[in-house]
């Protein structure tokens, strides 16, 4: 395995050797890969229509923001900064879009065209430069910025302290009490140090694939 200090980023050639390294050091997460296989290695596209995408997901279910967002590719066909800025705030709530992310994905529109932000420079920004880059713009925080890295950039240690599935899947995992402390949340997930996001991909699937086993 090439040094962890070189590795930035996880990608189809290491991502399920970076499972197993994981797995070889933490007893859980080999019960995941033995139970449930290799997770899928999420990623998405560098585009604005990620990023919007990523808004509409916060604090509403994935299926949700995927519905509003083919109902907003119905509605232009292509997502981009000059199409979202055409509609009106009646024509993007009837796309499933509130009040408040027609804010936000206006916001993040107006940056791109105005070249505050240039989503290609990202990719070749470390991550606290990505991430302040980021935050900078209204309704984009912690958990955005984290889903953007892992997913987008493929950036290799991210723990998205945000993001409950991940969380609880973790709790559950290590059989922690569910008022446990943030800070101890943290503190295992330092552990995974320097692939976090590829355990977090791995704590995603075991959450998913057991709540099928529940509903199936």
């Amino acid at each position: 395995m090439e040094s962890t200090s070189e590795t930035r980023v996880f990608n189809l050639e290491n991502f399920n050797q970076l499972c197993e390294h994981l797995a070889a050091h933490d007893q859980d997460l080999r019960e995941v890969l033995e139970n449930h296989g290799y997770p899928p290695m999420w990623t998405r596209e560098n585009t604005f229509e990620t990023v919007v995408h990523i808004i509409l997901e916060q604090q509403v279910s994935l299926a949700s923001a995927l519905a509003a967002l083919n109902k907003l590719k119905e509605k232009m066909q292509e997502i981009t900064p000059e199409h979202i800025l055409k509609l009106t705030d009646e024509e993007l709530r009837k796309c499933y879009v509130s009040r408040q992310k027609i804010v936000y994905i206006r916001g993040l529109a107006e940056a791109i065209i105005k070249g505050e932000i240039d989503l290609e420079k990202l990719s070749e920004m470390s991550d606290d430069e990505a991430r302040k880059t980021l935050v900078s713009l209204k309704g984009i925080g912690n958990w955005t910025v984290d889903v953007y890295l892992m997913f987008t950039l493929q950036r290799a240690d991210i723990f998205p302290i945000g993001d409950l599935a991940a969380v609880n899947a973790l709790k559950r995992l290590k059989q922690l009490p569910s008022k446990v402390a943030r800070e101890e949340i943290v503190e295992i997930s330092e552990q995974w140090k320097p692939f976090r996001s590829v355990a977090s991909m791995m704590l995603w699937h075991y959450y998913f694939s057991n709540a099928k086993k529940r509903t199936g």
